[in-house]
């Protein structure tokens, strides 16, 4: 089966905060874009900042391995250095993160590095990575 790109589109507060950090900070380049939305290209997959003057809200969160997991959040499994990379770029551009990069899961099936931090709009986002991505879904 070939992985095809998926597509989401997600509200934001302002435009220019979005192109800032998508793309800046997450060096997501540009696609099309108006003057009330904007296509990235997040790692090969179409996500679209709709402006709609508020910011995003959350439904609740969960606790997943001792940590409350917001929901909704969305995110890509990236490869490890990839991931180590876009944990210290985010590090150094003063991102709060909402639970701190580190290992999950440790010794047990589906382990993974992860971390969870907000768009400037309020969306979370998780990024992930897997030393073995045989273990994405192991149960």
């Amino acid at each position: 089966m070939t992985l095809r790109p998926f597509h989401l589109a997600f509200p934001v507060r302002d435009l220019a905060e979005a192109r800032a950090f998508w793309g800046g900070v997450m060096g997501c380049p540009e696609g099309r874009s108006s003057d009330q939305w904007i296509d990235f290209d997040f790692y090969g997959h179409q996500i679209v900042a709709h402006c709609t003057g508020r910011s995003a809200g959350d439904a609740g969160n969960n606790p997943v391995d001792g940590h409350g997991v917001p929901v909704p959040h969305f995110g890509i499994v990236l490869a490890m250095d990839d991931w180590q990379s876009l944990a210290d770029r985010l590090t150094a551009a003063g991102t709060r993160f909402e639970i701190e990069p580190y290992v999950r899961f440790k010794g047990q099936p589906g382990e993974q590095a992860t971390m969870f931090f907000r768009d400037p709009s309020g969306n979370a986002i998780e990024m992930k990575a897997f030393a073995d991505l045989g273990q994405l879904f192991a149960r």
